[in-house]
C-alpha cells in the first residue's frame, strides 16, 4: 500500500510536531509513508469563507499531488472533512469532469489519523504509553462532518499508563471556527470560556484532541489562567511510547519537548 501523509498547512506552518508524530506512529507500525513535497492546503480557508472559485486551484493540486497514493492521512480531521465533503462540490461548480473524476478517486482515499488506524490497519493498541490523567475535546468537524464515533476513545483507552477522563458538554463547539473567532470574537470568546471551564472541572493534566487549530484556540484560554493544563494532537499521545518517555525524563527538564506549551 502507497501511503502518503497530508500534514496541512496549519500544521506544517504552526505545528510541524503532530505530523513528525503522525509519521513516526504509522512507521512503528509498518507503514512506509511518503511526504509529496509538491502538496500546499486543501482550500478550507477558502472555501469556508466563500472564496469557492479561489479554492479551485487548491483543489486541482490536492488531486495532482496525490493521485497516485492508495491512502491519504492527515492529522486532521477539518481537513479530512474539507477534502471529502466539499472537494467534488468544488469540482461540480466549475464543470471540468476531468477535475471531477480525479477527486472521485483522491478523496475517497483521504483519511483522518485515526480513521485509518482502525479502519484501515484495524488497530486499536498501537503500542503507545502515556502516564497521565488526560481528557478529549472532539473537534466539530471530528463529531459532525466525519463522524469519528468512538475512534479516538478506543486508541486513547489502550494506551497504557492513560487515564481517560470524560469531557462536561463535550460536544459543544470550544468557538474557534476559523473567521467565526475573528468575526465574532465575543461569542468565541464566551464558547471558548465554557469549553475552558468543563476542561479545568476534569482535572485533567492533558486536553487532546484531533486538530490543533481547535487546541490553539483552547490553549490560549487555558495559559491565560494558568491552568497548568497541556494541549497535545492526539497524534502526539499516540507516538508516545514508554521508551520515549523514559529518554525524555532524563534528558529534558520536566516540561518535556514534546508538549506543546500554551501562551501566557
Amino acid at each position: 500500500m502507497r501511503v502518503a501523509l497530508f500534514v496541512t498547512c496549519f500544521n506544517d506552518t504552526m505545528f510541524p510536531g503532530s505530523g513528525k508524530a503522525t509519521v513516526e506512529l504509522l512507521e512503528r507500525l509498518g507503514v512506509d509513508v511518503d511526504f509529496p513535497t509538491e502538496q500546499t492546503c486543501c482550500g478550507q480557508m477558502h472555501i469556508n469563507t466563500g472564496y469557492r472559485q479561489e479554492a479551485l486551484p487548491l483543489v486541482r493540486r490536492y488531486v495532482e499531488t496525490f493521485e497516485g497514493y492508495d491512502a491519504v492521512v492527515t492529522p486532521s480531521a477539518s481537513c479530512a472533512g474539507t477534502i471529502v465533503h466539499y472537494h467534488h462540490k468544488i469540482a461540480a461548480e466549475r464543470g471540468d469532469a476531468a477535475l471531477r473524476d480525479g477527486v472521485a478517486r483522491v478523496a475517497p482515499r483521504t483519511y483522518e489519523l485515526t480513521q485509518f488506524l482502525v479502519d484501515v490497519l484495524g488497530r486499536d493498541d498501537v503500542g503507545a504509553y502515556f502516564p497521565h490523567r488526560v481528557t478529549y475535546h472532539p473537534t466539530c468537524h471530528s463529531l459532525r462532518a466525519l463522524r469519528l464515533g468512538d475512534r479516538p476513545y478506543r486508541l486513547l483507552r489502550a494506551v497504557r499508563g492513560l487515564t481517560l477522563v470524560d469531557l462536561p458538554e463535550r460536544e459543544e463547539c470550544c468557538g474557534f471556527g476559523g473567521t467565526f473567532a475573528i468575526k465574532n470574537a465575543d461569542v468565541s470568546v464566551a464558547m471558548g470560556a465554557d469549553k475552558v471551564r468543563h476542561v479545568r472541572e476534569t482535572g485533567a493534566e492533558v486536553l487532546v484532541a484531533a486538530d490543533n487549530s481547535c487546541l490553539t484556540h483552547i490553549g490560549g484560554f487555558l495559559g491565560r489562567d494558568r491552568s497548568g493544563v497541556r494541549t497535545m494532537h492526539l497524534a502526539e499521545v499516540l507516538a508516545s511510547t514508554e521508551r520515549k518517555a523514559a529518554t525524555s525524563h532524563a534528558e529534558q527538564p520536566a516540561e518535556s519537548a514534546q508538549w506543546r506549551g500554551t501562551p501566557a
